[in-house]
């Protein structure tokens, strides 16, 4: 895959890489599509245990490639609306497939995140930015609406309604400090990949199922429709997770550093 480099750090850690640095790893159709395979992959890989997404060279990903057609738009939505809205679909769609990973996913956010890029990096469960990280919805500069990809769902979930509100309609661009106090990323380091992988690595010494039902029952309970509901899915997870003896021997491990 030209576009996307897919490696493993170790075994259980999953480094996606956009590879179209001369582009700031603007989103055309192949990258698209490859970025739809790799997940596809990672999803089916039972030894995973976290990902990590970032871009090469000085940009994360800035978006929607401008300058290329795509074989499914033909001409764009205006006039071909069926092909339009089948890519549209098809770009949209990978954020609801990075949402979909039972493996935490990170986002070392190295430089512009821009639209799709931005897009992209909202759909993971953890961001960590460069000092040189940079965040624009972008869509509404382009004369479409404001909310694309998922963004109107993702950002006021991270940020709260009133900064998303702000954020999207005026497109403006966030700097890195900027983005740590306002919540949209957790971590402003000098090197956002490897802060990434060592959050991996942090979260694959947890056991397994653990890690992946206190993903789900996060994303769940963002929905939840009162405490009760919400503790009802936690008691439930919790109980599961008690099974597999990785509590007992966590408690053992303990119990033997107490003595």
């Amino acid at each position: 895959m030209p576009n996307l480099e897919l490696t493993n750090p170790r075994p259980d850690i999953a480094l996606l890489t956009l590879t179209r640095p001369e582009k700031l790893n603007a989103l055309n159709h192949d990258l698209v599509e490859d970025l739809h395979s790799a997940l596809i992959d990672i999803a089916a890989n039972n030894d995973c245990r976290a990902v990590v997404i970032t871009g090469a060279g000085r940009g994360f990903c800035s978006g929607l490639d401008l300058t290329e057609s795509n074989p499914d738009q033909a001409g764009g939505g205006t006039e071909f609306p069926r092909s339009g809205m089948r890519w549209q679909e098809r770009i949209a769609d990978l954020t609801a497939r990075i949402h979909r990973l039972r493996q935490p996913v990170i986002a070392a956010v190295n430089g512009p995140a821009y639209g799709g890029g931005m897009g992209i990096a909202l759909a993971c469960d953890i961001r960590v930015a460069s000092r040189t990280a940079k965040f624009c919805t972008q869509f509404i500069k382009l004369g479409l609406g404001g909310c694309d990809i998922g963004v109107s769902y993702t950002l006021p979930r991270i940020v709260g309604a009133g900064t998303a509100f702000d954020l999207i309609l005026t497109a403006r661009a966030v700097e890195a400090e900027e983005a740590l106090r306002i919540g949209l990323v957790s971590r402003v380091v000098d090197d956002a990949t490897d802060e990434a992988l060592h959050i991996a690595e942090t979260v694959c010494g947890y056991g397994k199922f653990g890690v992946e039902s206190t993903k789900q029952v996060l994303w769940a309970n963002l929905e939840a429709s009162s405490l009760e509901a919400a503790l009802h899915l936690e008691n439930r997870s919790q109980i599961l997770a008690s099974t597999g003896g990785v509590m007992r021997e966590a408690t053992e491990a303990f119990r033997h550093r107490q003595r």
